[in-house]
């Protein structure tokens, strides 16, 4: 399944729906001063979904296209969170064990969730790279299910699945702003977009701090970071995987790069004008327009992906753009 058809998008639409949410898509028309003013944008509210990320709808399609007697063994992974909080809600379906390995560098309110939903956490390493080493090698030892959080084509085509809702609500959308941590999300929607209108752009955001697929992309290989230095942990692995990599290749125009300040001022900006509470990951497509680092066209239709929710934006009310 490492060639992604139209079809095989629609089957997993199908598949996940019982268990994930068809999250809002909203436009906000041009966004003003003392922001830059640019084209008006859609907003696809991800951070609306089950657990607050889009991350469900992979581990959904995993763990439904899993044979069953492999998930009542348990199932593990590693996270920087958000893909945790999915393959614990996945294990909350299933009624199944569930171990997420995370790295020191993730929040410890995610942590708790993954808690409440009934997972065991284990603390391994400074950088998800660290801790999903440990959490393969349990799930090699104990025979457990291991759900990648962006390398595995089930994971990938439910990710996805956001593309096929997308252009059903709004098909005259030109180009896509879509976050980049490992390469799982904008691999599935790239793949699906690009299926269903083949014109469509689909541009990548990183950090500056951990600019893993935008360095692999000039390099025309996979390169390994030597050091993360970004707060957005979920963006922040090492290095992507050979999957993603030739997806990405395939299917994404181009990668743009922004600060983390750039994201705090997005996050700030989503929930000052919106009341939307979005991590510093979740900023990141926003992050892009507002700093220029993506400058639509004249009448270019953009939607940016909002993918994740936290608190980075709550900070609005003491923020100039409040006064």
């Amino acid at each position: 399944m490492s060639h992604l058809t139209l079809s095989d998008f629609e089957a997993v639409r199908s598949r996940i729906a019982p268990h994930v949410r068809c999250t809002p898509l909203v436009e906000v028309g041009a966004l003003k001063q003392p922001l830059p003013v640019i084209n008006p944008v859609q907003l696809k509210l991800e951070c609306m979904q089950v657990t607050g990320s889009f991350k469900p709808r992979g581990a959904v399609n995993k763990l439904l296209s899993t044979p069953s007697d492999q998930i009542k063994r348990g199932i593990v992974t590693a996270s920087g969170g958000n893909h945790g909080l999915a393959v614990a809600y996945a294990g909350w379906i299933a009624k199944t064990p569930t171990t997420i390995f995370l790295a020191r560098n993730t929040p410890a309110i995610k942590a708790e969730k993954l808690k409440q939903w009934g997972a065991q956490v284990v603390i391994e390493g400074a950088v998800w790279d660290d801790a999903n080493r440990a959490a393969m090698a349990m799930a090699a030892d104990e025979q457990r299910p291991y759900f990648h959080p962006f390398a595995d084509p089930l994971v990938i085509a439910g990710q996805g699945t956001l593309s096929l809702e997308i252009l059903a609500e709004s098909p005259d959308v030109d180009t896509l702003l879509v976050a980049i941590g490992g390469g799982g999300l904008i691999s599935g929607v790239s793949a699906a977009a690009k299926a269903l209108k083949p014109d469509i752009r689909v541009i990548g955001v990183e950090p500056v701090g951990a600019a893993t697929l935008h360095d692999s992309l000039q390099a025309a290989r996979i390169v390994e970071l030597s050091a993360i230095n970004t707060a957005a942990n979920t963006l922040a692995p090492r290095r992507t995987e050979r999957i993603n990599f030739e997806i990405i290749q395939n299917h994404v125009d181009e990668v743009v790069l922004v600060t983390d300040d750039q994201m705090e001022t997005a996050a700030r900006w989503l929930w000052f004008e919106m009341g939307v509470a979005a991590e510093l990951s979740g900023a990141a497509t926003v992050a892009a327009l507002l700093a220029g680092k993506y400058k639509p066209g004249a009448s270019e239709q953009v939607c940016a992906l909002v993918c994740g929710a936290g608190t980075d934006g709550i900070a609005a009310l003491a923020h100039p753009l409040a006064q």
